[in-house]
């Protein structure tokens, strides 16, 4: 009930304040388990990507979020759940919640590079999100966040207002041929390239083959552009 209650206080607020696009909306489903696999710039991302959806989304969010009582309260409101990432366990422990989310015909969203990147380009996927995909045999949609990096750029407590933010759904990658081969152990690495290049592909940011570390040193400098992506369908 909170999740709808704030989503309906913020929805008129970061409309009036943002210049938000949606386009691709009809590949998310309207009932039934997805997963949507964003790319990840900003903090914001995940106020901006509930905000275009009619339904409820869930994340797995770090658990430091949560230690602040009046944070926390807002997390779990918004449909967040917290999540150690420290080791193997960890990992486990947010495809477990993940799996509760799908097997419940819900949305679950993930951001595949596992953090934010640091310097504005689409770094290397962790194959969580295959893993999920095949497993739950669900459809994986990707999407693409442009334009929250402004907003909220890394290091950046305050929002800048009057921006423009892009939110693109293209249609879900196809699974068939991957679950055929599901014994082969390469699936998952090339189930999650193909879902990272298509975030490339809808979002116009450079790949790097390599995954991004957190914290890596790139506060303050401004993001990499992003080349204009129409939308594939």
């Amino acid at each position: 009930m909170a999740y709808w209650v704030i989503k309906a206080v913020l929805t008129p607020i970061l409309v009036l304040l943002y210049r938000v696009r949606v386009e691709g909306a009809r590949h998310v489903p309207r009932r039934g388990a997805a997963i949507l696999a964003s790319n990840h710039l900003s903090f914001c991302d995940s106020i901006f990507l509930p905000l275009v959806l009619r339904r409820r989304l869930t994340f797995v969010a770090k658990a430091e979020y949560f230690e602040d009582p009046r944070k926390a309260w807002f997390f779990r409101s918004t449909g967040q759940i917290p999540i150690k990432r420290t080791g193997g366990a960890a990992s486990e422990g947010a495809l477990a919640a993940a799996r509760e989310v799908l097997e419940a015909g819900r949305l679950f969203g993930i951001y595949p590079e596992g953090t934010r990147s640091p310097d504005g380009r689409l770094y290397r996927g962790h194959t969580g999100v295959a893993r999920l995909a095949l497993e739950c045999r669900v459809p994986v949609i990707p999407v693409a966040m442009i334009g929250t990096a402004e907003v909220l750029p890394i290091g950046r407590v305050r929002p800048r207002v009057f921006r423009s933010v892009t939110v693109r759904f293209s249609p879900p990658v196809p699974l068939e041929r991957y679950l055929e081969r599901a014994a082969d152990p390469l699936v998952l690495r090339e189930l999650t390239d193909e879902v990272m290049f298509e975030i490339a592909s809808l979002s116009g940011q450079e790949y790097v083959d390599r995954y991004a570390k957190r914290g890596e040193g790139m506060e303050g400098r401004a993001p990499a552009p992003l080349a204009p992506a129409p939308l594939r369908t």
